[in-house]
């Protein structure tokens, strides 16, 4: 059997999505915003990423409440509603290590996503491994005594192997040929949910790996945007987008509907980032502080490090940046002064989070 070799048409509507985003990346990329606003943003996409990637499989926690997940709060629901919330943002922030280390996308890259995705959610015999035996898609009904509806049936377990190395080196081969990466994340999008590698967890595996693909590639954006929240603001029409036909075998291989769809919610979701963006550049957070845009190298290291903890102690610094105490604090008072993070507990116990 050939190796896989996507089918679809760049029409004028994906052309001029491809076209609008490109312009709107440029605006993004070069606006100068304040990092404390940078980072609410990145944070406020986070969490919408989370919330609807989840949302679409039925997780019942609202944003606030992913929102005090992602702050290490407790959140009073079920504990594999958090899970899943907890295991999206490990996931979000593997992606976001790959890509700081420069690492290839690889098939235990997909695995791993995988793996991060469903823990405490499958047994961990099903977790970052694929599936033993069919999947099916089904469809529950809502009257009473209706039965469940089948509606797609995935390839063969033992095909999937093969189909997903066929995936990877596809997108391999995507980089060599200079194909657009919001083109080649869609097609990863789809195919990993018309394989359905997993026994669960492949919807959040595919939405996780486009986004990957796009950071990898330079469309990072400031990891300002949530395309999976386009999604969750109209699941039936992301259904209906997504819909595989009944099985592998029989279903439509024409990608050009799939991407259209695709092409016009990043678009969407990149004009929204862009109007936020223009909003904020030139904002000050003090009237009192002049030169807030320019951090010294280490202070941004401590945003960073803040952004992945979520909450720091001065030792935590020393080790992070190698230096003596009284150089972390003095980093720690100053971002203190910039209204950046917020310190909580004094003397031996204080520690510091990100402002909100």
């Amino acid at each position: 059997m050939a190796l896989f070799s996507p089918r679809y048409r760049l029409t004028n509507k994906i052309v001029s999505a491809l076209t609008a985003v490109a312009e709107a990346k440029a605006v993004i990329e070069r606006a100068r915003i304040l990092p404390q606003l940078e980072l609410k943003l990145r944070r406020q996409a986070l969490i919408r990423m989370t919330h609807a990637s989840t949302g679409i499989e039925g997780n019942e926690l609202d944003t606030s409440q992913v929102a005090a997940v992602y702050d290490h709060q407790k959140v009073n629901a079920k504990e594999r509603a958090v899970h899943e919330v907890k295991n999206y943002l490990g996931a979000l922030k593997y992606i976001g290590q790959i890509v700081k280390a420069n690492q290839p996308l690889t098939e235990k890259v997909v695995l791993k996503i995988h793996k991060l995705v469903t823990a405490k959610t499958l047994p961990p015999s099903q977790c970052g491994i694929y599936r033993k035996g069919t999947v099916q898609v089904v469809r529950h009904g809502t009257a009473q005594g209706q039965n469940k509806e089948v509606v797609y049936v995935g390839p063969e377990d033992t095909q999937v192997p093969r189909l997903m190395n066929d995936l990877i080196s596809w997108l391999k081969k995507t980089e060599k040929e200079n194909i657009d990466p919001v083109i080649t994340a869609g097609i990863a999008h789809k195919e990993i949910a018309a394989i359905h590698p997993f026994t669960d967890g492949n919807g959040r595996t595919a939405r996780a790996l486009a986004t990957l693909i796009l950071y990898q590639r330079g469309y990072d954006l400031r990891r300002l945007f949530a395309l999976e929240d386009y999604y969750n603001r109209d699941r039936a029409k992301y259904y209906r987008a997504v819909d595989l036909g009944k099985n592998y075998a029989a279903r439509d291989t024409d990608l050009t509907p799939w991407l259209e769809y695709f092409v016009t919610g990043f678009k969407e979701e990149i004009d929204n980032v862009k109007a936020k963006i223009l909003s904020l550049a030139g904002k000050k957070v003090s009237d009192n502080i002049e030169g807030q845009v320019f951090l010294h190298l280490d202070q941004l290291k401590i945003l960073e490090l803040l952004e992945s903890r979520g909450v720091v102690r001065v030792r935590d610094v020393t080790t992070a940046l190698k230096c003596p105490q009284r150089t972390a604090q003095f980093h720690l008072h100053k971002l203190k002064q910039l209204k950046m993070i917020e310190q909580t507990g004094r003397g031996p116990a204080a520690a510091y989070v990100l402002a909100k």
